[in-house]
């Protein structure tokens, strides 16, 4: 278990941030870019919880802050092996099997699309988490080779998953906000 003691340390204050090995890179290092935007994903995923009120869920989206937490770890242990030991936290297969896997459940529930859907209804939330788990799966893709591959495996279905959650809290509330092409001319 993490045990902090002091908060700041001014260890950043010249612009650099140490990563998992004691190494040090700039903050503006496209590692410590994705590992920002992980972070910022798991905050609007807290936020997300909290506008809901109960529902299944919510159990799934709870996981997912934690194994976002090992993805964050992941993302800040330089090097090319991706192997998990008890003192290396990697994004592992499994991870992303269990997406798949309440992807499929909340799916089975769900009538087809027939439309473009805009970001809304009861799902807002989920929406904006859905668009920031996007632009981390950018932000890993850009680390390239130096990042583990599941990661980014992890990041491109927690998408799919966060869509098909949306649709799944809207249909128990509202629905669906359909796109209607050119309705606004």
């Amino acid at each position: 278990m993490v045990k902090l003691t002091k908060i700041y340390t001014r260890t950043g204050d010249g612009g650099t941030t140490g990563l998992v090995d004691g190494s040090r890179v700039s903050k503006s290092d496209s590692r410590v870019a994705a590992i920002g935007d992980v972070d910022e994903l798991n905050s609007a995923l807290g936020v997300a919880i909290a506008s809901l009120h109960g529902g299944d869920v919510l159990h799934s989206l709870s996981r997912v802050q934690n194994d976002l937490f090992d993805l964050g770890a992941d993302l800040a242990t330089p090097g090319d092996d991706f192997t998990p030991s008890d003192m290396t936290l990697r994004i592992v297969a499994s991870q992303v099997n269990r997406l798949e896997q309440d992807i499929d459940a909340m799916n089975a529930t769900l009538d087809p699309l027939a439309s473009f859907i805009l970001p809304g209804g009861d799902a807002a939330h989920l929406h904006l988490a859905r668009a920031i788990a996007r632009r981390a799966e950018r932000a890993v893709a850009a680390m390239g080779a130096t990042a583990n591959p599941n990661a980014l495996i992890y990041l491109n279905r927690l998408s799919d998953f966060l869509f098909v959650a949306c649709r799944y809290v809207n249909k128990s509330g509202g629905g669906d906000v359909l796109w209607v092409p050119g309705a606004m001319r």
